[in-house]
């Protein structure tokens, strides 16, 4: 049997991009990436019917 692939990890690069490109210290990592799925859950709560096909995050490491 073979191996099923993630459509989405399979592209990445190839077809489409990062949705957040940010780095951050090891002991922020965590931190940042519950901000990121707070401000998508957010922006996509409050603009359904804005017509924003894609959301991306882009930070620096300060």
């Amino acid at each position: 049997m073979g191996q099923k692939a993630n459509p989405i990890g399979a592209r990445l690069g190839i077809i489409r991009g990062w949705e957040s490109n940010w780095f951050a210290h090891p002991k922020d990592y965590g931190n940042k990436l519950i901000e990121d799925d707070k401000i998508r859950t957010y922006l996509n709560a409050r603009i359904q019917k804005g017509g924003i096909a894609k959301i991306v995050i882009e930070r620096t490491l300060n």
